[in-house]
């Protein structure tokens, strides 16, 4: 029983006598120890500074999983201290190896990342794991511990279908949000000794991690539509409805990307911490298979479409994968990037529709956006300032900037009311509204709202990105009603 078949994977702890007689307590760590994927972290962890490693993640690949986990344990660095540790879970290890007993860690991760976890924890007094030759899941771990061990001798944390193979060689099983199926198959094989649930379902994850209410930015599409008082057309209002969805679609895509590359930021965030693949609810699978299917699902939409709007989503598309990687970095030119990206969505809408925008409305969007995409930065770091002290930095921003981001989002915000008072006075008002004098009422609803989004900003109660906030605030909301209810009047 003490013959080893895999002599090159180490055990990093040796164990007291005083702890032989008593059965040896196993867990596995992705998933189980630690809600998430600690191997799609870390393709995350070094795409994220380097996106064409992808091209060598997939090489490593080839060569065996093993081997793609030794090569990513040695490029990129994952921040320990805030992996969404399962708590429950945690806080009963520590307390079976205060009565004495053996806790050990069997993974299929790479033993160099294995044993800095083990390390970081302090509570393991074994720890087997991958070696870069061979990759200890399934029935290769089930050997092992058998081996270390023998037959029924030890129990077994895990979560997954493949630790079915090591239920059967264990003792007694724990069980970590399993599914319902994998609890019967598991009670077949072994007896249970306890279940963990920690984890909400994965459809409702599922659902917040595409943001959904995000998509309330995308009514932005039937802007073109009302001012050119086309709405009434069925034909037209058909396709707005594709353009939305196709957009909806690839913005959730890009809300997939974004969030799996901003993992290690998001759990520093007091409220990002809570996003699906943050807090580990969803598993990072789900985030890699979902992006290429929602990607397809819009392409396919824009095919009934006219052509350029199809070159609109590409381009939108790629514009946002520049902003995840790099452009989001770059100190105002992160907001720009933003604003361009809400601006694009009228350009969008009006293509579907055969109707270009008059640069008057390009014009003022583009000031509202810049306004917008500086409250956004400007709450982010009010957050983190409140949480880390003056010393923070949210993307390259410091917290002397925060008087100047104010100053400049202000202005913005007013030169977008400045551009639609050229506007009316020009006269060009005059073509598309018979009673055009009524749109001056506009222009002081315009400025008292934009004055009213900023100061809630600066007294720190903007909960969510401002256009979303502004469809749901009710201030915010009876201003668009009375917009609304001018622009149907003077038309």
């Amino acid at each position: 029983m003490n013959a080893d078949p895999f002599p090159s994977m180490p055990a990093e702890y040796s164990r007291p006598e005083k702890q032989v007689k008593k059965i040896p307590l196993v867990v596995d760590l992705d998933g189980t120890l630690v809600a998430t994927d600690m191997f799609g972290e870390s393709v995350l962890a070094l795409i994220k500074h380097n996106p064409l490693a992808i091209f060598a993640v997939l090489f490593w690949l080839l060569l065996g999983r093993a081997y793609a986990k030794r090569q990513l344990g040695q490029r990129a660095t994952v921040d320990l201290s805030v992996l969404p540790f399962h708590r429950e879970l945690l806080d009963y290890l520590k307390d079976q190896r205060a009565r004495g007993r053996m806790v050990v860690m069997a993974t299929a991760s790479d033993v160099r990342l294995a044993r800095q976890i083990a390390d970081y924890l302090g509570i393991f007094d074994m720890v087997f794991a991958s070696d870069g030759r061979t990759n200890l899941a399934g029935s290769r771990k089930r050997e092992r511990l058998v081996a270390e061990f023998g037959e029924k001798n030890f129990d077994y944390a895990g979560n997954a279908r493949r630790d079915l193979a090591v239920w059967s060689a264990a003792r007694r099983a724990i069980l970590v949000n399993p599914s319902r199926r994998l609890s019967r198959r598991a009670a077949k094989v072994t007896e249970i000794e306890r279940v963990f649930r920690e984890r909400e379902g994965w459809l409702w994850s599922y659902l917040r991690a595409l943001r959904l209410h995000h998509w309330l930015k995308n009514l932005l599409l039937f802007v073109p539509l009302v001012l050119a008082q086309r709405f009434s057309a069925p034909d037209l209002l058909a396709n707005v409805g594709l353009a939305f969805i196709a957009f909806g679609l690839c913005a959730s895509s890009v809300y997939l990307i974004n969030d799996m590359l901003d993992l290690e930021a998001d759990r520093h965030h007091p409220e990002k911490r809570r996003r699906p693949f943050a807090a580990g609810t969803l598993s990072l699978a789900w985030g890699f298979g979902s992006v290429p299917l929602l990607l397809m699902l819009s392409l396919g939409i824009c095919g009934l479409l006219p052509p350029l709007f199809l070159a609109m989503v590409e381009i939108y598309f790629i514009l946002n994968l520049a902003y995840s990687f790099f452009l989001k970095r770059l100190v105002i030119l992160d907001v720009t990037v933003l604003a361009i990206l809400y601006t694009m969505r009228i350009m969008a809408g009006a293509v579907s529709v055969g109707i270009w925008p008059s640069d008057w409305l390009l014009a003022f969007s583009t000031f509202l956006f810049l306004s917008l995409a500086l409250v956004k930065r400007f709450d982010e770091l009010a957050t983190m300032r409140a949480l880390s002290g003056n010393l923070v930095q949210v993307r390259g921003y410091r917290v002397a900037d925060q008087e100047l981001l104010s100053s400049m989002g202000t202005v913005s915000g007013y030169v977008a009311v400045l551009v639609l008072v050229i506007y009316i006075s020009s006269g060009a008002a005059r073509v598309h509204y018979t009673r055009y004098y009524l749109i001056w009422f506009l222009c002081p609803l315009l400025l008292y709202w934009i004055s009213y989004v900023w100061l809630v900003a600066h007294r720190g109660e903007m909960s969510d990105d401002p256009l979303v906030f502004t469809l749901r605030d009710q201030v915010s909301r009876v201003v668009l009603l009375l917009i609304a209810l001018i622009l149907l009047v003077a038309m």
